[in-house]
């Protein structure tokens, strides 16, 4: 629910969305009369109102019924005009303008192929700025208004672009970078000269930042065509060790959501195991994942769940055919549905898989759905289907990893947070039980005080500590 407080009279706050539903604020107007909210369906579907103060009116800045993903709203100084990101004009997240008027709608970057991410308009409404995702890496645009011509500016480094902000005499860009080899600092354009410093060195612990590895792009086939016709390809960041040789071990990460997309951003994690246990890590952006339009978010939806899951056995296939890599050491790991695709990877490529980790991971999807939060559960139903309905109950359960458990014939590691609201402690339980009785070793963290995830700095060193024991025991050797 999004409520309204006057901090100076917090008593008078009230609930401004009544209906039931996930809603978000998204951006006032300048004179603070109206407010931009999102009611949150899906990764698909989401659908924006401006809220009137005076009145509690809610008008729908678009028409109803429409299957639409809308991003950040931004309005102009004379409140006139909104910019907001939607992928309403077809595959991708793209840049529009809207007279709140007229109605008036203008898609002002028809020639992009990736989607727009992040945007902020300038006080005095002269400089936009916005990034797009590609192919998991950010780009920054800036344009000049009223004209939309590019600003010439000085090269951002490689890596994920957020927090853009403008100085108040809009003179100034701040921006946040994180890169594979550098945690998240604070950098500073000057508009007029392009120039742009850095503000902040982030702390790495006294490390050279040197050592650390920049992974590489690639993209693998899989089992399908893609909608050209041509054969699909996945794309992957991959993690190579320095200095290292001969046929190396392999981590593959996968990414929950499944909505998600991994990025190359700063992981201590991913260094750690790259440079000190000598691994591989390679993530994979299967289908599901955001960044690739529309199409590709919903290409495992319902019925095609396991369709992703094949995605990771054509991964196994390309890991087959590089000669640095050891295609009989290679284990999974994963969180939330990440920790689903553990599992099912598992299932699916038993001889293929030498040990997994599943982090809060969903082990069936009926028992799930019937005890994750209420108001979850709609949500979830879109991505993974309606376990009301007879037939997708019986697919659900025919390819859930409890009904599977025996085919797992590989070392297995059940990290869960016992008051996990989203992924209940139950579904790390019963795929505990469900292995162990087919006589696999089964290791197993079960934290009192954590949710979904680990928060807690002695929780995540002692998860960080136990995985790396795990896998120089079923990994390694």
């Amino acid at each position: 629910d999004v409520w309204i407080m006057d901090p100076d009279r917090p008593a008078e706050a009230r609930n401004v969305t009544q209906e039931s539903g996930s809603w978000y604020p998204i951006e006032w107007s300048p004179d603070d009369t109206r407010l931009v909210v999102t009611r949150y369906v899906s990764a698909n579907d989401s659908r924006p109102y401006i809220l009137t103060l005076a009145s509690g009116e809610m008008t729908p800045l678009f028409e109803e019924g429409t299957t639409v993903s809308y991003g950040g709203f931004e309005w102009t100084p004379d409140g006139r005009t909104l910019f907001y990101t939607s992928d309403e004009s077809g595959e991708f997240d793209q840049l529009h303008a809207y007279e709140v008027a007229t109605g008036k709608r203008m898609n002002l970057t028809p020639e992009l192929r990736w989607s727009v991410g992040g945007l902020s308009l300038s006080d005095d409404g002269r400089f936009l700025a916005y990034t797009t995702n590609e192919d998991g890496i950010s780009v920054l645009h800036l344009r000049r208004l009223p004209d939309f011509t590019p600003v010439k500016h000085d090269p951002i480094p490689v890596g994920l672009i957020g927090g853009l902000d403008f100085s108040p005499d809009s003179r100034q860009l701040a921006l946040n970078i994180n890169a594979a080899n550098s945690p998240t600092d604070a950098w500073v354009l000057d508009l007029t000269s392009g120039q742009l410093a850095r503000w902040t060195f982030s702390e790495v612990g006294g490390l050279d930042t040197e050592a650390f590895v920049t992974p590489a792009l690639v993209h693998y086939p899989t089992f399908d065509k893609d909608e050209t016709g041509a054969q699909r390809m996945i794309p992957a960041f991959v993690y190579k060790p320095k200095n290292r040789t001969g046929k190396l071990p392999v981590i593959i990460d996968i990414h929950g959501g499944p909505e998600g997309q991994s990025r190359p951003y700063f992981s201590s994690t991913t260094q750690y195991w790259v440079n000190e246990l000598g691994c591989v890590v390679v993530f994979p952006n299967v289908r599901g994942s955001t960044g690739y339009g529309k199409t590709y978010l919903a290409l495992d939806n319902g019925f095609n769940r396991e369709h992703s899951v094949q995605d990771i056995g054509a991964l196994l296939d390309w890991i087959a055919a590089q000669p640095d890599l050891d295609k009989d050491r290679v284990a999974v790991f994963g969180g939330s549905y990440g920790g689903y695709m553990v599992l099912a990877s598992m299932v699916h490529y038993p001889e293929r898989i030498k040990c997994g980790v599943d982090v809060v991971g969903i082990s069936n999807f009926v028992t799930f759905l019937e005890n994750t939060q209420s108001y979850r559960r709609d949500l979830r139903r879109v991505e993974y289907g309606d376990e009301r309905d007879p037939a997708m109950r019986e697919f659900q359960m025919k390819i859930s990893p409890t009904t599977n458990a025996h085919k797992i014939r590989s070392a297995l590691f059940v990290a869960q947070g016992e008051n996990d609201p989203r992924v209940p402690a139950s579904e790390a339980r019963q795929i505990v039980k469900a292995v162990q009785d087919s006589g696999i070793p089964v290791w197993t963290m079960f934290a009192k005080d954590e949710g979904h995830g680990f928060a807690k700095k002695n929780n995540r060193d002692y998860f960080s500590w136990a995985t790396i024991l795990f896998f120089q025991e079923h990994l390694l050797k």
